[in-house]
């Protein structure tokens, strides 16, 4: 569904007080610089093949392709490396790949921060995300839920230091795609009921192993508290929107693909993927699903959920 997005829809955050026009840098943004330049020649291109509709649809898909793969460019770079020493790492040589890869992921961080393609704030957010995937990480590679196969020194226990990053990964696509797409919500849940949940979610993830596995109920609990939320979103000449939960699964699913392309690259591996490669089992799903909604809550503690007003 989708709505001209010219005049801009007026917001308010979430249980704060009114929303003033904010984020001035995000609206011309180097992104939409870029796309403001080249855009119209690429819709006059399509405009006598098309007509006027279906090339204005077809700008809007293009730009949407563009913001996504701009919002998710650290997850993006961080698979690049687990893909690209896959195929070749020197034989002998003194740094290990695991290592290798920590500081790839640090360097990305610090090139983001220099060239403002991520804030302050963001950063001290990923950086709690890499301290609470690194914990989880220790716990579940000592239960022998999945295993890292190869040698490092920056480690803790078995658990190289890169993979913390990858829960990162997620954190900053959540936060970078919030800003790029501008979204804004509407019937969004109560602050403390979603970070109680996520707090919930965050310790089955440990308990589970020693109390009854309570992960459907989660699941549950996230259909009840979002079931009636949409987030609006601004692509390029239209507002879209789109049921949450429905984000909040489609976000799940390229988890759900990351993870075999880890594994594929072998840069970890489960149970039963010891003697050779096969698809990550999809009963994982629920979990990954659950590891979102966790990393979107810390997500809207920086950027506060906005919520569009009635009349606009």
């Amino acid at each position: 569904m989708r709505t001209a997005s010219t005049p801009r829809t007026r917001a308010t955050p979430t249980g704060g007080p009114a929303f003033s026009e904010r984020r001035a840098e995000d609206e011309n943004s180097r992104v939409d610089a870029v796309l403001a330049r080249h855009l119209p020649t690429f819709e006059r291109l399509l405009e006598p093949l098309l007509g006027r509709r279906l090339a204005l649809a077809a700008a809007e898909f293009l730009v949407f392709g563009i913001k996504q793969a701009w919002a998710c460019l650290f997850g993006g770079l961080m698979l690049l490396g687990i893909i690209a020493t896959a195929f070749y790492w020197p034989e002998g040589s003194p740094l290990a790949r695991y290592d290798f890869l920590v500081l790839w992921a640090v360097g990305i961080q610090v090139a983001f921060l220099l060239t403002k393609l991520e804030r302050p704030r963001e950063a001290l957010v990923i950086f709690i995300f890499h301290a609470v995937g690194t914990a989880m990480e220790v716990f579940k590679v000592e239960q022998g839920s999945w295993a890292y196969p190869e040698e490092s020194v920056l480690r803790l226990g078995d658990v190289p230091l890169f993979s913390g990053f990858m829960y990162a990964a997620v954190g900053s696509y959540l936060a970078r795609v919030t800003r790029v797409l501008d979204f804004r919500f509407t019937n969004y849940p109560k602050l403390w009921m979603t970070v109680l949940l996520a707090a919930l979610i965050y310790a089955n993830f440990f308990a589970h192993h020693y109390l009854p596995d309570i992960r459907w109920w989660l699941v549950l609990a996230t259909g009840l508290l979002w079931g009636r939320s949409w987030v609006h979103y601004r692509v390029w000449r239209f507002q879209h929107r789109m049921p949450l939960l429905l984000g909040f699964a489609l976000v799940a699913l390229f988890i759900f693909l990351a993870e075999n392309l880890g594994t594929l690259a072998g840069a970890w591996f489960y149970p039963g993927q010891e003697d050779g490669w096969k698809p990550v089992s999809l009963q994982k799903y629920p979990a990954w699903l659950l590891l979102m909604i966790l990393s979107f809550v810390l997500v809207t503690l920086v950027h506060r959920p906005a919520e569009v007003t009635e009349g606009n």
